[in-house]
C-alpha cells in the first residue's frame, strides 16, 4: 500500500488522504473500509458497502475520490473537519479470492492532524473611483465539497446570494459579491467579510481607498478689490490638495478663502 506518513488540515475545511494498494492478482476487491485509531481506540469511519457500523460523527463526511473499487485507488476526502478528527487512519479492503470472501488489512497508517481554523477569506477589491459602480468579491478559504459556508458582509451595499463553483467532482469554490457606488464618504471606511464554517467563523477586514474624480472648487479673494493674479490655483496630488492665492496691491491686501459647503 502507498500512504503518506501525515497530513494536516484546519477545522471546518477538508483533508485528502492519498492511497493506493496492491493485492494478489486473483483477489477481486468489493468494498473499502477506513478506520481511525486514537488513544488505542479504533473506530470505523468509512465503509463503501454500508455505513451501519460507521461512527456517527463521520457519516456523510468521508468519501472515496475514486468510487470504482477495481481501480485500487483508496484515497479519501474528509470534509467538515473538527479537531477531534485527529488520529491515525488505516485501510482494509474486502473482496473475493478463489470464490471465497477474503480481505486485506494494511498496517501502514497516515497521521491526520487537525488544528484550529487560521485561514481567512480572500477579499478582492478593484480600484475604487468615486461615482463608478464596482463589485467586490469575498472568497471562502479551502476548496472543499462539504457543507457550504455562510458568507456575511458587514457593509451597507447590496450583496448577492452565495455562489458555488464546482471545480472538480470533489472541490468547490464558495464566494459572495457586494456591489455599490463609491463616494468620497467611503474613503478610509472599513468593511469585513465573515465566512462561517461548521467549526466556526473566520473574518477578513479591509479598508476602502476611493479615488476622487472631482477637485473641490476653492476661491480666493481679497476684500480690498485688488487684483488676484492668474498664477493662483490648486493642485490635487494623491490625497493632498494644495492651493496658492497670489494678489498684488499696496498696502498688501487681506486674502480670504471660500470652500463649497460640502467640503471642510
Amino acid at each position: 500500500i502507498t500512504l503518506i506518513k501525515e497530513v494536516t488540515g484546519e477545522a471546518g475545511l477538508c483533508v485528502v488522504i492519498p492511497c493506493s494498494y496492491e493485492t494478489d492478482e486473483q483477489f477481486t476487491p468489493r468494498h473499502m473500509v477506513w478506520y481511525k485509531t486514537k488513544d488505542q481506540k479504533e473506530s470505523r469511519v468509512f465503509n463503501s458497502d454500508n455505513d451501519k457500523d460507521t461512527k456517527a460523527g463521520f457519516k456523510g463526511r468521508v468519501s472515496l475520490l475514486e468510487p470504482d473499487v477495481s481501480q485500487r485507488n483508496c484515497s479519501i476526502m474528509i470534509n467538515d473537519l473538527t479537531e477531534s478528527d485527529s488520529g491515525n487512519y488505516h485501510f482494509r479492503v474486502k473482496g473475493n479470492m478463489n470464490g471465497k470472501s477474503d480481505g486485506f488489512s494494511y498496517r501502514k497508517k497516515t497521521d491526520v492532524s487537525v488544528s484550529a481554523l487560521k485561514q481567512k477569506p480572500s477579499v478582492m477589491i478593484p480600484p475604487l473611483t468615486e461615482g463608478q459602480q464596482v463589485t467586490l468579491t469575498c472568497t471562502a478559504p479551502g476548496l472543499c465539497s462539504g457543507s457550504p459556508p455562510k458568507i456575511t458582509w458587514m457593509w451597507r451595499g447590496n450583496t448577492t446570494a452565495l455562489k458555488t463553483e464546482n471545480l472538480t467532482a470533489f472541490t468547490q469554490r464558495h464566494s459572495s459579491t457586494l456591489t455599490f457606488n463609491p463616494t468620497a464618504e467611503h474613503h478610509n471606511t472599513k468593511l469585513s467579510c465573515t465566512v462561517s464554517f461548521t467549526a466556526g467563523p473566520t473574518v477578513q477586514e479591509e479598508t476602502l481607498k476611493v479615488t476622487s474624480t472631482k477637485s473641490p472648487v476653492v476661491v480666493c479673494f481679497n476684500t480690498d478689490k485688488r487684483r488676484i493674479l492668474n498664477t493662483s490655483g490648486c493642485v490635487l496630488k494623491l490625497e493632498l490638495l494644495t492651493c496658492v492665492c497670489i494678489s498684488e496691491g499696496f498696502p498688501l491686501p487681506t486674502i480670504n478663502w471660500s470652500l463649497p459647503l460640502d467640503h471642510t
